[in-house]
């Protein structure tokens, strides 16, 4: 089913939580090709393999609707990988043309909704008819607008954040971000060209520094291996 865009008011949308695995350098991959991935490289590196089991663990416990991007999940392969058994999440992607129609058929099988955002209209996901499958399609993309979409029209009260740090750079210009909730793992990855946390356009002026996240720390936990967990309140 495609739904129209449509502008909403601003304050009726998912409480927002940013929810990544990162290096003490703020990267959330491991190098700057594709080729490289946390979720592959990091269970080969001693010394970080072995309390890598416990952001998984974190992240089972996280909000059942996730928000991510198409190029994330191709990264990683689910335009290849076996259809998997539904889990107890609803997945939320925003694609132009990174998904295939496989790819949109393996969310499908995994969300219990599954919904995609583009402004592609020759995307492969109108080729799919899925009883649990969603399109908000966007002639001009709108964030803001998506997020009020999803608990307007999807009961969407909270919602994780697991994306790539451009898309990630979006919820926080555009003051979207409630929480920010950051595994840090014992490793440092480096490297200009990596992806960090939040990518995207730089600051260039002092007029932007109002676009700044400023946080509160609600709790820091020492995980076992060296590995901590911070967990902050998004206050401007």
């Amino acid at each position: 089913m495609k739904y129209e865009e449509t502008a909403y008011p601003a304050d009726e949308r998912p409480v927002t939580t940013l929810f990544m695995l990162m290096s003490v350098d703020g990267k959330i991959s491991a190098g700057a090709s594709d080729e490289l991935d946390v979720d592959k490289d990091f269970p080969k590196i001693n010394g970080v393999k072995e309390g890598l089991h416990q952001y998984y663990e974190i992240e089972q416990t996280t909000d059942l609707w996730s928000f991510n991007s198409g190029r994330v999940q191709a990264k990683m392969g689910v335009n290849e990988k076996p259809l998997p058994d539904k889990s107890p999440v609803s997945f939320v992607l925003l694609d132009n043309h990174h998904l295939t129609e496989h790819g949109i058929r393996y969310f499908c099988a995994r969300s219990q909704t599954f919904v995609l955002i583009t402004s592609n209209p020759e995307h492969p996901a109108f080729a799919v008819h899925e009883p649990n499958l969603r399109i908000i399609y966007q002639k001009e993309f709108s964030l803001r607008n998506v997020l009020v979409s999803l608990r307007k029209d999807f009961g969407c009260e909270r919602l994780t954040v697991q994306s790539g740090g451009t898309v990630n750079s979006l919820f926080l210009r555009e003051k979207l971000l409630d929480f920010v909730d950051i595994v840090v793992a014992p490793v440092l990855i480096g490297g200009k060209d990596t992806p960090t946390l939040i990518d995207g356009r730089s600051l260039l002026s002092e007029s932007e520094l109002s676009e700044l996240g400023v946080l509160k720390l609600k709790d820091c936990t020492v995980l076992e291996n060296s590995y901590l967990r911070l967990r902050y309140k998004v206050i401007r």
